[in-house]
This record gives structure tokens, C-alpha cells and sequence, in this order.
């Protein structure tokens, strides 16, 4: 097929169309600098997720997003919505990212509702139409931002200088790339720690002297060399940390303790900061043969803190308990959710090829198959290896409770041993008669 002749009707519509028209046909070339336009979505298969038409499209704008996914020859990009709008069932926003279609994204996301992380961002396949050009295969991903259908917590103002809320409402992240709207700490004796702010994202001098000291105290605690009796867990949630590291461990990213590593603490009694959203999650698909962040990759990369938190006794305690919650009885579930949600962009992705040139032209079935074999090889691994110290051991020796029983209620009520679609809670039953709760969504 001519590039031509793919060009002129290459979309499936297999997935939904994302048709966007930039103002003059101006091409993106800044990730800084919006360009206004218009858009319009079809999707053959659910009619009622169609947004504007040809006739009578809705506006936006767009610009360029990313950092290394930027300098390739396919571009990922941001949109701005004039109004909000729930796009394709994903909750109303103005906010949105178009990534470059990759497996593990779909796959991570979904671990991180299965995890029970705070919020984790949703992701539909979509293919794109700039400007006449068909671009191939993309995923439309809610972005990380704080608000009521995204992170849905207090946000604390620009220029805030009131001591008494300064402490709360924050969404930051530790990044590998340098950014303007960012502080720096010293780490250790071989790195530093770059802390990027997003909210807020304009700091008073009262602010950025809090948020300096702030984790220069976290990071004072986590290196402390007392790992029975330390204190980082009073400053930093222990559990979502270390459903955090699980992720990263399964999906084997090596990036996930070096950047895109985000933070955010609400205004509340004991406000801790809580690990996530996930974002720009990958899977090396290798013999995995230890933790992630002691595996060498192709690149340099700085592991923050999991080196030290490894460690710690209470660390190693949580992450044994969020790890049986996961394993076994959730593998299959998500197993499961990869192939569904993957294998129906199969006749999307032969067109993504062809646009894109791929050098390796297996089909998505045998990408899929591959990337839940690294995955399980990754599951069993940890399993086998699950972090612990001589205090840990000791203490799981007393504390250790079998999984009896799984059952997941929706929010009418009805239970089930697997997981509704929607908001679940899931109620583990152990041995002892004790259960335990965790929130679960499946998208």
C-alpha cells in the first residue's frame, strides 16, 4: 500500500477516529505553545461516544508533549478542550494527552487500579486524523492533574503564603529532566533529587522554602541508617509506596523510582504524601534476575530512595501485604483485562505499521503473548524473591494470615468473586476470621 493510498482511507474504524484540524493547517512543532483547532470523534462501534462531526466541529487546541517520545518520528501530543467533555466513557475534562500506542501502558494502568492506587489515569485507543494525515494508533490518556474527575484532592493556590495550608494540596513529581517549575535537593553523595511541581505550579517564596525543607527532612528519614525504627512513614504513606514498587517490579520499569515518579498530599488529619499517579509506565521484557532498579539497562538511571527503603523493616512488611492481596488470585483477572483490552486493536495496529514503518512486523497478538509472558516471569520471580529483613522475617512469622476467600461488591452492593466493572470494593477474608478492604476499579 502507497503511502498515498493509506493517507487517503487508512483509519479501520475498528477503534474510535480522532479527527483533529489545527487553525490554517499549521503544523505542531512546539510543546509549549498551544495551536487553536478544531476536533470531532466517531466510533462506529458505540455511536453515543461521538463528539461534534465534520460539519460542525468542536474546538481545541494542541501542542507537542514529551520528552524522548518527542525527538521520534511519531509525535505525542497534548489537547486542550474548550469545554469539558467525557470522552469516549472517561470522565468530563478539558485535559488530555495523546501518547504513542504502547502495550505496557494499557497493561500498567490497569495494575494500578488493581493495586488500589489513589487514581490512576484511564486510557482508550483511538486512531488519529491530523490535518488529513492519518497518524496511526494512539492512546487518549487522562493526564495527571488534581480536580474532582482526576486526582480528587485539595489543591492549594499559586503564591500561596498562608503557613497553615502551605502543607497540603500538593501534586509533584521526581523527574529525570530538568523543568523550570522545579527545586533540587541533594540525594546522596553520587545524585541529586529533582522534585517538578505541578500543583501549584507557581510557588511563593514561602512555599518553595517549605517544599525544599520538606523533602530534605523526607530524604534525611529515608536514609537514615535505623531501618527499625524510622521515621519516613510519618511523612510518606508506607502502603501506597509500596503497592508503588510492586507495579514497578512486575512490569520490570526501570524508570519507575528514576522519573515520572509522582507525589501528591492532600489537606487532611495525618496527611502523609501518597505515591502516584502512575504515568509513562514501560516493560523491559527481559530474564528478570533481580529488582528493577539494580538491573543495568542500555541507559543510565538514578533509583531514587528504593535502594534504602528496601531496607526498611516496615517497608518490607507492607509490600508482603499488598503483594497478597495481588497474588495469586488477581494474576488471572489481568491477564485476562490485557487481552481484552489489547487484541481489539489488532486491525488498527497493521494500519500503524504501515504508516509507521516498523521494522518488526509481528502482529499485536504476538506482542501481546510476549508481554504477558515477561510479566507472569516477572510475577513469579518476585514472588520468589519478595524483599525482607531479619526484623521483617520475624515479624511475618507472627503477624502471617492466610487468604481464604475474595469477594468484590460494587456500589449497589452485589458481590461477585471477580471484580465489576466500575468501583469495586474488595474484601479479603483470611484465615483468623480478620478481613481487610481495598477500593478497585476496573475500566
Amino acid at each position: 500500500m502507497s503511502l498515498a493510498m493509506l493517507n487517503a482511507n487508512a483509519q479501520t474504524g475498528t477503534l474510535p477516529v480522532l479527527y483533529i484540524e489545527t487553525q490554517n493547517h499549521q503544523p505542531i512543532t512546539s510543546k509549549t505553545v498551544y495551536i487553536s483547532g478544531t476536533y470531532f470523534m466517531v466510533d462506529n462501534q458505540n455511536p453515543d461516544f461521538n463528539v461534534g462531526s465534520a460539519e460542525s466541529p468542536m474546538p481545541l487546541e494542541i501542542r507537542g508533549r514529551g520528552h524522548s517520545s518527542w525527538k521520534g518520528v511519531k509525535k505525542p501530543y497534548k489537547i486542550k478542550l474548550a469545554d469539558k467533555t467525557p470522552l469516549l466513557g472517561m470522565n468530563k475534562h478539558r485535559h488530555w494527552a495523546l501518547l504513542k500506542f504502547y502495550e505496557p501502558t494499557v497493561a500498567g494502568m490497569q495494575l494500578g487500579n488493581i493495586m488500589g492506587m489513589d487514581w490512576t489515569p484511564s486510557t482508550r485507543p483511538v486512531e488519529v486524523v491530523l490535518n488529513g494525515d492519518y497518524l496511526g494508533l494512539y492512546l487518549l490518556t487522562e493526564t495527571n492533574r488534581i480536580g474532582k474527575n482526576r486526582l480528587n484532592i485539595y489543591e492549594q493556590p499559586n503564591w500561596n503564603e498562608d503557613e497553615n495550608t502551605i502543607p497540603y494540596g500538593w501534586l509533584v513529581e521526581v523527574d529525570n529532566y530538568y523543568e523550570t517549575n522545579q527545586i533540587s535537593i541533594r540525594e546522596n553523595n553520587s545524585w541529586n533529587l529533582r522534585l517538578t511541581y505541578h500543583s501549584p505550579d507557581s510557588l511563593s517564596t514561602a512555599q518553595r522554602q517549605w517544599l525544599v525543607g520538606e523533602f530534605q527532612d523526607i530524604n534525611a528519614a529515608i536514609y537514615d541508617e535505623d531501618k527499625i525504627n524510622s521515621t519516613w512513614e510519618q511523612q510518606i504513606d508506607v502502603d501506597a509506596m509500596a503497592r508503588y514498587f510492586i507495579i514497578q517490579e512486575v512490569l520490570d520499569n526501570s524508570d519507575g523510582f528514576h522519573g515520572s515518579f509522582y507525589l501528591h498530599k492532600d489537606r487532611k488529619d495525618d496527611a502523609r504524601w501518597v505515591a502516584g499517579p502512575l504515568w509513562d509506565l514501560s516493560c523491559n521484557q527481559r530474564a528478570k534476575t533481580d529488582y528493577t532498579f539494580r538491573m543495568k539497562t542500555s541507559y543510565g538511571f538514578t533509583p531514587h530512595w528504593i535502594g534504602e527503603l528496601i531496607q526498611d523493616t516496615d517497608f518490607c512488611i507492607a509490600v508482603k501485604d499488598a503483594w497478597e492481596e495481588f497474588y495469586p488470585q488477581e494474576v488471572q483477572p489481568w491477564m485476562d483485562y490485557i487481552d481484552e483490552h489489547l487484541l481489539l486493536c489488532s486491525d488498527a495496529f497493521e494500519q500503524e505499521k504501515v504508516r509507521w514503518n516498523y521494522s518488526n512486523q509481528d502482529p499485536l497478538e504476538v506482542r501481546v503473548g510476549r508481554l504477558k509472558s515477561a510479566l507472569l516471569a516477572n510475577i513469579e520471580w518476585f514472588n520468589d524473591n519478595l524483599p525482607s529483613t531479619p526484623d521483617t522475617n520475624t515479624k511475618v512469622v507472627l503477624v502471617k494470615k492466610e487468604v481464604v476467600k475474595v469477594e468484590y461488591v460494587n456500589m449497589a452492593g452485589m458481590c461477585s468473586s471477580r471484580p465489576w466493572n466500575g468501583v469495586n470494593i474488595k474484601v479479603t477474608t483470611y484465615d483468623d476470621g480478620s478481613t481487610s478492604t481495598t477500593k478497585v476499579i476496573v475500566k
